[in-house]
């Protein structure tokens, strides 16, 4: 792919702010807005490694809760069928994602269209978990043709804006937090039940022995009186 496109990509991701505004030139309100919540939760990102490294992608996305290889592509035309090296570079995909527990992503960008001229893919893998769990269901993945090969096509995609306000988007990441506060509550109530209390005030007072021996003959005495 052209490094045009690659360099494009990498400044909205970084929430480079000239970057995002370049790209949103185009877009509706709405595109504009989801687009720029990613100058408060941006990525870093690095080019991956060339040679002897199939399977990084061209770009790594990285932040404290995500992490996203990269595969750009770009087309004037809507569908690009993998062939050949660009084939195995989606099976060197897959199987990077599968080693690391990774979700790849292809970005897919459109020439000569305006707006949102971005479509993001995921590569389907089978072993996720936590935040990269709850997002493979809202990502759409790899088409397929009718004999079971992958492409892309650019109508199927996700938008960027969309993508960006999923990961970006500052109400799911106080949700999330949320979440892991309910579990770790939760997990400190159940130790806590199923552990013996050895609070003193929780003793009966009937477990509780005098202070001197009880003199018998005296009560009785002092009772007849």
């Amino acid at each position: 792919m052209s490094s045009q496109y690659e360099r494009e990509l990498r400044q909205v991701l970084a929430g480079v702010p000239k970057g995002v505004e370049s790209v949103i030139r185009s877009c509706t309100s709405v595109e504009k807005q989801k687009m720029l919540q990613v100058l408060q939760r941006p990525f870093l990102v690095v080019r991956a490694a060339g040679s002897g490294m199939e399977g990084t992608g061209d770009l790594l996305a990285l932040r404290g809760d995500l992490c996203f290889p990269i595969e750009v592509k770009s087309t004037r035309a809507t569908k690009l069928y993998l062939s050949g090296r660009t084939k195995l570079q989606y099976e060197a995909m897959v199987n990077e994602g599968e080693r690391c527990k990774l979700m790849p992503l292809y970005a897919h960008r459109r020439k000569g269209v305006r707006g949102d001229s971005w479509r993001i893919f995921r590569v389907e893998t089978t072993n996720l978990s936590g935040r990269l769990r709850q997002l493979e269901k809202s990502i759409p993945a790899f088409p397929t043709t009718r004999n079971g090969s992958y492409y892309l096509n650019w109508e199927d995609g996700m938008p960027l804006n969309a993508f960006i306000a999923l990961v970006c988007s500052t109400a799911g990441s106080e949700d999330q937090a949320l979440h892991n506060l309910k579990v770790r509550s939760l997990r400190t109530n159940t130790m806590a039940h199923a552990l013996p209390s050895t609070q003193l005030e929780e003793i009966r007072p009937a477990q509780t022995l005098p202070d001197k021996p009880l003199d018998v003959l005296a009560e009785l005495a002092r009772r007849r009186s």
